[in-house]
């Protein structure tokens, strides 16, 4: 196996991202129909695709850049050049008077503030392509923090407990979901929350760059944060399900 083939297993493919996204999608519509949470899904399979590109243009750079780059790099060369040549080396200072020396010097000051601002240039410029990627990835690593927060919206007024205690306000939510549909939709709530983490990894590994690295961790931190919340309730509800299942279990014995 090639050092190559070897690199690209350990590296998130995007496009193996959008698949699963694209039938989660499906997954939910089947399940659930046209619902908000299957709205939600297929804006992030958007996101997604749009965030691929984003990731693949941010890792190979920005060309007009290293275009200017390589224009000042002749330009300063060609500057340098002239500023040799036209300095008079042919008078020795104890052949001539103060006035060659004089030359030289203002030549060599001119070639060294000529180095100076070519050099401070050259960085400005390659701070600005560092710049321009960091503002590029965190624009659209807040729009995933923003997914991350819907979801979290939508699993919201999924409550177990509603299963045990009946009694509902005028304000409750009403309950459309059985057991088992609540279940699913809660683990398609953190399938999502994963797939988007997933997405955001797509800057961190396009991008060296210690700003959107944070931010990438910020989002997988809340979204295993939310996970495990969620996580939470379909745990309890497999808990009601398993009481049901031996309640019936015992009814039937005694009726038998």
């Amino acid at each position: 196996m090639s050092r190559r083939s070897r690199r690209e297993k350990l590296i998130l493919q995007p496009e193996k991202v959008i698949e699963t996204l694209e039938t989660l999608v499906k997954r939910i519509q089947e399940r659930f129909g046209d619902v908000g949470l299957a709205e939600v899904c297929a804006q992030l399979c958007q996101l997604a695709r749009r965030d691929t590109r984003r990731a693949r243009r941010i890792s190979r750079g920005y060309l007009w850049v290293r275009l200017l780059v390589f224009l000042l790099l002749v330009a300063a060369v060609a500057l340098f050049a002239w500023v040799v040549s036209v300095i008079d080396l042919s008078t020795t200072p104890t052949a001539g008077t103060s006035e060659s020396v004089s030359s030289i010097l203002q030549g060599i000051e001119a070639a060294a503030n000529l180095t100076l601002l070519t050099g401070a240039a050259i960085l400005f410029l390659i701070k600005l392509e560092e710049r321009l990627k960091r503002s590029n990835a965190l624009a659209a690593l807040h729009e995933l923090r923003s997914i991350v927060h819907v979801i979290d919206m939508d699993q919201l007024t999924k409550d177990p407990s509603k299963f045990i205690i009946s009694r509902n306000t005028a304000s409750s939510p009403p309950l459309m979901l059985n057991e088992f549909e609540m279940t699913r939709y809660l683990d398609y709530c953190s399938e999502m929350l994963s797939l988007t983490s997933k997405v955001a990894v797509l800057f961190g590994q396009s991008l060296e760059d210690q700003v959107v690295g944070e931010v990438v961790s910020d989002i997988e931190h809340i979204s295993t944060g939310l996970a495990a919340k969620i996580w939470q309730k379909i745990s309890m509800l497999q808990e009601l399900r398993a009481a049901d299942q031996s309640k019936t279990s015992h009814s039937v014995k005694a009726a038998s």
